[in-house]
């Protein structure tokens, strides 16, 4: 199975709340709780701490025959997870790894508040703009590297995911993961602080309004900088490179969705009752697509605490790759 977005659903029921389209609009869904008084800090700002999920059915792009219809109808909502439950539940019985009856069942705790049929709402299709030129010859690139990581040259052209680096859960954008899609939130004066369960990453978000890192370097996760509107942390991401994704590991996920240096990501987090969290982002990258595109999904309150994903420990799964890529290199060479 793909990661946490499951883009090659056909259609899934997930979690949304009903919002307007503009990326700075203050969601709808922040009136549906008009009895809830906004947590606050010892500091005055909004409190966003505590732990938080992001998982979610809900894929990433919208089906395709569904057009602009940018959220189910209450029957057709029904119609839809009846038919994801039936589908989880005739899975193979020796298909353990990956039966999402048992590793993703926690979410359908929260597939009753609305009825959003993609995450990206803008372009209004609900799917990723086409690759620009530059986006089209980096794919090209990516072709040629996914042929040394289908033969397992080395460990270093295996997935990040592989290696133990990142699954690109972490963000930003912050898409969640297949499972332990859960996060937890800290604050200080200064700071916001955003650890990832998968793959046990952290963000530092300073709020102090200074300028970010020059240039000419490049990080992983971006850099990132944060400023307070009204009750919304707005977060402002640049300092990409060229090995960024946030749609899956590699080896899983399409060519169109590596961006490139030139990536840019807004993220606002708006805290709209005490168990949820609006989680909007914009993705503006010339160097991969033709237009930003922007995406909603909810944080939930979930119960903590963060347990570490030991990655490398026990990891037999890249050296089993690469020691059965040298077995069949030397079968081969035998004959």
């Amino acid at each position: 199975m793909s990661l946490r977005l499951h883009a090659t659903t056909t259609a899934v029921l997930g979690i949304a709340f009903l919002a307007s389209a503009s990326q700075g609009a203050e969601p709808a869904a922040a009136k549906s709780d008009a009895n809830w008084t906004a947590l606050r800090t010892a500091g005055g700002q909004p409190d966003l701490s505590g732990y938080w999920s992001n998982a979610t059915f809900i894929p990433l792009e919208r089906p395709k025959e569904l057009g602009t219809k940018e959220f189910y109808t209450e029957a057709e909502a029904a119609a839809v997870e009846q038919r994801r439950v039936q589908q989880e539940h005739s899975q193979a019985a020796s298909d353990i790894h990956y039966d999402n009856v048992i590793w993703q069942g926690e979410k359908n705790d929260k597939d009753a508040v609305s009825r959003r049929t993609s995450i990206i709402f803008d372009p209004p299709d609900g799917r990723i703009p086409p690759l620009s030129a530059e986006g089209q010859a980096r794919a090209a690139k990516e072709a040629t590297i996914a042929q040394r990581r289908a033969a397992a040259e080395s460990a270093e052209v295996r997935t990040l995911a592989e290696r133990c680096i990142t699954w690109g859960a972490d963000g930003p954008p912050m898409l969640g993961s297949t499972y332990n899609a859960n996060v937890q939130i800290l604050q200080t004066p200064g700071q916001v602080v955003i650890l990832t369960e998968m793959m046990h990453d952290v963000r530092v978000i300073p709020l102090d309004g200074a300028p970010h890192i020059p240039a000419g370097i490049h990080q992983l996760g971006g850099d990132s900088r944060g400023h307070w509107e009204g009750d919304t942390l707005v977060v402002d991401s640049t300092n990409f490179n060229d090995e960024t994704n946030f749609r899956g590991p590699p080896a899983t996920a399409r060519q169109d969705i590596f961006s490139s240096p030139r990536l840019h990501v807004v993220e606002r987090f708006t805290r709209i009752s005490n168990d949820t969290i609006i989680y909007r982002f914009t993705v503006d990258d010339p160097g991969s697509w033709t237009k930003p595109w922007s995406g909603e999904l909810l944080m939930s309150k979930t119960k903590g605490p963060i347990f570490e994903y030991a990655c490398h420990e026990g990891n037999y799964g890249l050296v089993d790759i690469l020691e059965a890529a040298r077995l069949a290199e030397k079968s081969k060479a035998s004959r």
